[in-house]
């Protein structure tokens, strides 16, 4: 190739790595159903199209020993070794609401990803994928029911 072909190509590449680099936050609100019982493990996650683990987003919960009640997320996040840097906080109380932030590509976003919150509570029923919306520019701010404990599940895009 020339030199100023390999230029305009070297020059296209800088150009295009960057965009493809853009993130934005998401900013998730989980509402928790006054479901009459102890606080709930909840782990709010991100699957691709296929419905394959992308990522850990968020997990409520720090005893890891309740984590397999998570069934849905324990089982698809189980081979990420680092699922859960960073990610962890306290249960979330009947009632509460839990939000969340994450950095996510805005590649992803409008591509079939879909964002996922299993959730379980001492003593009661647990609920994987209580919640599945898709991560799109149009459900953003649209809120979604669960089916158990969480009221509903709405998520920004900042």
């Amino acid at each position: 190739m020339s030199k100023p072909v390999l230029s305009l190509l070297a020059a296209a590449c800088a150009l295009a790595v960057p965009a493809l680099a853009h993130s934005r936050q998401v900013t998730l609100n989980v509402q928790l159903k006054d479901y009459g019982g102890n606080g709930a493990y909840v782990a709010a996650y991100l699957t691709d199209a296929k419905g394959a683990y992308v990522r850990t987003l968020w997990v409520a919960g720090g005893k890891a020993k309740y984590h397999k009640h998570l069934s849905d997320w324990s089982r698809l996040s189980a081979g990420d070794a680092k699922r859960l840097d960073g990610v962890t906080g306290a249960s979330v109380g009947a009632g509460r609401v839990l939000k969340v932030t994450a950095d996510l590509a805005d590649a992803l976003i409008d591509a079939g990803y879909e964002i996922r919150v299993d959730a379980a509570v001492e003593d009661m029923r647990d609920s994987p994928s209580e919640v599945r919306l898709p991560l799109s520019s149009g459900n953003a701010g649209k809120a979604q029911p669960g089916k158990q404990y969480i009221q509903s599940l709405t998520y920004q895009l900042n």
